[in-house]
């Protein structure tokens, strides 16, 4: 009886060890075919470290996607393709000029653009003023730019995702003392400003996003951020756009990616969690978020919230499922990648054009495939007029030059956009798979640990 029960116990122990060699190997088992695919590095250094935080960062608990909540959602507005630019064809002086902007925009498959309504470029002297004397003492009406702008786009058959913010000098007591992206004294200007720009053209720009990076990037003036009075701005813009125009969208101000927490910036995560305590939720329909991959491609894998990279939306998605959003959509409002020369500090990274080229279809189909929460993801960025900034790191994420040169990113994305990809969604069953990664691999690794060190006991202590 004794050597029966030996062997039972001999057998189960061998079946745990095996169960917990299968749990270990399924947890580190990648998602992916090659080390670039898995690290979005190409170069065999990096893809080394990159195994080593992956692993780390694998192991560690994941976040709540929900993937399936989006799909036949009333909330979700989906969009009716992935493919958007951001646009500045408001500083084109030449109407020929934004004509062909718009042109090539619809030449490479891309159907959305996010274009700034800028609010100092029409209400531009005082409240309810709409006149510009800039230029002319005699005046000329600020909205017929903008008017010759969403004429383009719908004679392109372009949807627009209009972009408010940039408040007037006139709206703050202080003026430009805070920076000229500081936000109004009274929040109920900026949302007579976006009731007006929404009662303009209802009906022809459903898409509405309300203020960009508000945690951050000085883009809330020379001031600390603060993520309850934003939300009270947001909220305001929600109510009277939709009061003008039901039938709007409106989107969440992207949040920058950022680690930072030093008052002129703010974490992302903790930014938007303080916007869901303020009560946020309520007044979005779609929530945005910034694509930039910067120092590795966009298969990048690894995941960690103190680390920016394409995935970092992941982070975000996470917090709207957590505060019940799991319904609504995500935007990534900019996405890209920039090939700063060696003479110009690389804020944002360096990639060689042909990378960018890649990186930039990369990062459209595995938003496709991989991120169903994901709707349009907008390319930062297509042109500038002149090549004023080309001193700045931010100029180089472009796709044309600014005499309409195509760049290899711009031919790349247009090939891929017009060519409408065959797509391989991924099943419902890796994403619970990705999940359940850390405890398979608690379990695999706790058994094989306790089985060695019994394993290396003395015999008489067993």
């Amino acid at each position: 009886m004794d050597a029966d029960n030996r062997s039972v116990r001999r057998w189960g122990g061998r079946l745990l060890i095996a169960l917990a060699s299968v749990a270990l190997t399924v947890a580190l088992w990648p998602n992916a075919t090659s080390l670039a695919d898995l690290t979005g590095e190409e170069a065999l250094r990096g893809q080394i470290a990159g195994i080593a935080h992956w692993i780390n960062t694998a192991v560690r608990p994941q976040p709540d996607l929900q993937p399936e909540a989006v799909a036949g959602s009333p909330d979700a507005f989906p969009a009716v393709s992935a493919f958007g630019v951001n646009t500045f064809v408001q500083v084109e002086a030449e109407e020929a000029k934004r004509a062909r902007s718009l042109d090539l925009v619809r030449a490479a498959g891309l159907r959305f653009i996010r274009q700034e309504f800028t609010w100092e470029d029409i209400e531009i002297h005082s409240k309810g003023d709409f006149i510009d004397r800039r230029n002319d003492p005699a005046g000329v009406d600020a909205w017929l730019k903008y008017d010759h702008i969403v004429d383009l786009a719908a004679e392109r058959d372009l949807a627009i995702i209009a972009r408010l913010s940039n408040p007037p000098a006139w709206s703050r007591a202080a003026g430009d003392e805070l920076g000229t992206n500081a936000p109004p004294d009274d929040f109920n200007d900026f949302g007579d400003f976006a009731a007006a720009v929404a009662e303009r053209y209802r009906g022809r720009i459903h898409y509405y996003q309300v203020w960009n990076e508000p945690n951050g990037n000085d883009e809330w003036g020379l001031q600390d951020v603060d993520p309850e009075a934003f939300t009270r701005l947001l909220c305001i813009a929600y109510e009277r756009i939709k009061a003008a125009d039901p039938q709007a969208v409106v989107l969440a101000g992207a949040l920058t990616p950022t680690v930072a927490n030093d008052g002129r910036h703010m974490n992302d995560l903790i930014f938007l969690q303080r916007m869901y305590d303020a009560g946020a939720g309520a007044c979005f329909d779609v929530f945005s978020a910034q694509g930039y991959g910067l120092w590795s491609g966009p298969s990048d894998q690894r995941l960690r919230p103190t680390v920016i990279n394409y995935p970092h939306n992941l982070f975000l998605r996470d917090l709207m499922v957590r505060n019940g959003d799991a319904g609504k959509a995500m935007w990534i409002s900019e996405m890209g990648w920039n090939v700063a020369p060696e003479n110009v500090r690389p804020d944002f990274g360096r990639v060689t054009e042909a990378q960018q080229a890649r990186y930039a279809v990369g990062a459209y189909r595995r938003a496709q495939e991989e991120w169903p929460w994901v709707g349009v993801n907008s390319y930062w960025f297509l042109k500038r007029p002149a090549d004023w900034e080309i001193n700045e790191a931010w100029y180089y994420f472009r796709m044309l030059e600014p005499d309409f040169t195509p760049l290899p990113v711009y031919d790349a994305v247009a090939a891929y956009a017009t060519a409408e990809p065959a797509l391989s969604p991924m099943p419902a069953w890796k994403y619970t798979w990705m999940r359940s990664r850390p405890w398979l691999f608690l379990f695999g690794a706790a058994v094989l640990f306790f089985s060695l060190l019994r394993a290396l006991a003395p015999s008489n202590a067993r």
